[in-house]
Protein backbone atom coordinates (compact mmCIF):
# COMPACT_ATOMS: atom_id res chain seq x y z
CA UNK A 1 0.00 0.00 0.00
CA UNK A 2 1.22 3.65 -0.73
CA UNK A 3 0.19 6.53 1.61
CA UNK A 4 0.89 10.08 0.87
CA UNK A 5 1.21 12.03 4.31
CA UNK A 6 1.05 15.61 4.46
CA UNK A 7 2.43 18.55 6.85
CA UNK A 8 3.00 22.07 7.62
CA UNK A 9 -0.36 23.51 7.34
CA UNK A 10 -1.63 26.24 9.67
CA UNK A 11 -3.10 29.34 10.35
CA UNK A 12 -1.20 32.37 9.41
CA UNK A 13 -1.60 36.26 8.93
CA UNK A 14 -1.33 37.63 5.25
CA UNK A 15 2.13 38.10 4.23
CA UNK A 16 3.61 35.65 6.14
CA UNK A 17 5.38 31.98 4.48
CA UNK A 18 4.49 28.75 5.02
CA UNK A 19 5.95 25.29 4.07
CA UNK A 20 3.97 22.06 3.13
CA UNK A 21 5.71 19.29 2.80
CA UNK A 22 4.47 15.51 1.70
CA UNK A 23 6.04 12.30 2.02
CA UNK A 24 4.65 8.96 0.21
CA UNK A 25 6.07 6.14 2.04
CA UNK A 26 5.05 2.17 1.08
CA UNK A 27 6.17 -0.17 -1.92
CA UNK A 28 7.20 2.24 -4.13
CA UNK A 29 9.35 1.42 -7.53
CA UNK A 30 9.39 4.89 -9.12
CA UNK A 31 7.31 8.01 -8.97
CA UNK A 32 6.50 10.20 -11.83
CA UNK A 33 4.72 13.76 -11.21
CA UNK A 34 4.08 14.78 -7.69
CA UNK A 35 2.07 17.89 -7.06
CA UNK A 36 -0.09 20.26 -4.72
CA UNK A 37 -4.33 20.97 -5.50
CA UNK A 38 -6.54 23.15 -2.77
CA UNK A 39 -10.06 23.23 -2.76
CA UNK A 40 -11.72 26.57 -0.73
CA UNK A 41 -15.34 26.15 0.27
CA UNK A 42 -17.95 26.02 -2.23
CA UNK A 43 -14.79 25.61 -4.69
CA UNK A 44 -13.17 22.88 -7.23
CA UNK A 45 -10.40 20.91 -6.45
CA UNK A 46 -7.56 23.24 -8.90
CA UNK A 47 -4.04 22.97 -9.33
CA UNK A 48 -1.15 25.02 -7.37
CA UNK A 49 1.87 23.52 -8.72
CA UNK A 50 3.22 20.14 -10.32
CA UNK A 51 6.71 18.80 -11.00
CA UNK A 52 8.26 15.93 -12.97
CA UNK A 53 10.29 13.71 -11.81
CA UNK A 54 13.33 15.48 -13.81
CA UNK A 55 12.31 19.05 -12.18
CA UNK A 56 10.52 20.70 -14.43
CA UNK A 57 7.63 22.70 -12.63
CA UNK A 58 4.70 24.23 -14.28
CA UNK A 59 2.34 26.39 -11.44
CA UNK A 60 -1.18 28.60 -11.34
CA UNK A 61 -0.89 31.62 -12.52
CA UNK A 62 -2.83 32.72 -8.90
CA UNK A 63 0.32 31.49 -7.46
CA UNK A 64 3.61 32.07 -10.02
CA UNK A 65 6.03 34.22 -8.14
CA UNK A 66 4.61 33.06 -4.84
CA UNK A 67 5.11 29.73 -4.51
CA UNK A 68 7.81 27.10 -5.26
CA UNK A 69 7.46 23.41 -5.77
CA UNK A 70 10.47 21.23 -5.24
CA UNK A 71 11.06 17.38 -4.55
CA UNK A 72 13.57 15.16 -3.13
CA UNK A 73 13.48 12.27 -5.08
CA UNK A 74 15.42 10.32 -2.59
CA UNK A 75 13.19 10.85 0.11
CA UNK A 76 10.06 10.70 -2.44
CA UNK A 77 9.22 13.83 -0.62
CA UNK A 78 7.39 16.97 -2.54
CA UNK A 79 7.25 20.32 -0.93
CA UNK A 80 5.55 23.42 -1.34
CA UNK A 81 7.12 26.50 -0.34
CA UNK A 82 4.66 29.03 0.02
CA UNK A 83 5.59 32.99 0.49
CA UNK A 84 3.33 36.04 0.60
CA UNK A 85 0.42 34.03 1.47
CA UNK A 86 -2.68 36.02 0.83
CA UNK A 87 -6.46 35.28 2.39
CA UNK A 88 -7.63 33.52 -1.25
CA UNK A 89 -4.50 31.12 -0.53
CA UNK A 90 -6.88 29.69 2.14
CA UNK A 91 -7.99 26.19 1.18
CA UNK A 92 -7.39 22.58 2.25
CA UNK A 93 -3.91 21.62 0.12
CA UNK A 94 -3.86 17.99 -1.14
CA UNK A 95 -0.99 16.18 -2.34
CA UNK A 96 -0.80 14.47 -5.32
CA UNK A 97 1.65 11.82 -7.27
CA UNK A 98 2.00 9.25 -9.74
CA UNK A 99 3.27 6.01 -8.08
CA UNK A 100 4.59 2.74 -9.78
CA UNK A 101 4.05 0.33 -6.82
CA UNK A 102 4.60 -3.01 -8.83
CA UNK A 103 1.22 -2.85 -11.13
CA UNK A 104 1.27 -3.04 -14.50
CA UNK A 105 1.15 1.04 -14.46
CA UNK A 106 1.28 3.91 -12.71
CA UNK A 107 -1.61 4.54 -10.66
CA UNK A 108 -2.78 8.24 -9.37
CA UNK A 109 -2.71 9.00 -4.89
CA UNK A 110 -4.02 11.69 -2.85
CA UNK A 111 -3.04 12.81 0.69
CA UNK A 112 -5.40 13.11 3.44
CA UNK A 113 -5.01 17.14 3.10
CA UNK A 114 -3.85 19.58 5.18
CA UNK A 115 -5.67 22.99 6.55
CA UNK A 116 -3.93 26.33 5.27
CA UNK A 117 -5.61 29.58 6.56
CA UNK A 118 -4.52 33.07 5.45
CA UNK A 119 -6.14 35.96 7.50
CA UNK A 120 -6.13 39.51 6.97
Amino acid sequence: QVQLVESGGGLVQAGISLRLSCAASGTIFSINDMGWYRQAPGKQRELVARITSGGSANYADSVKGRFTISRDNAKNTVYLQMNSLKPEDTAVYYCNALIWSGSHAFSEYWGQGTQVTVSS
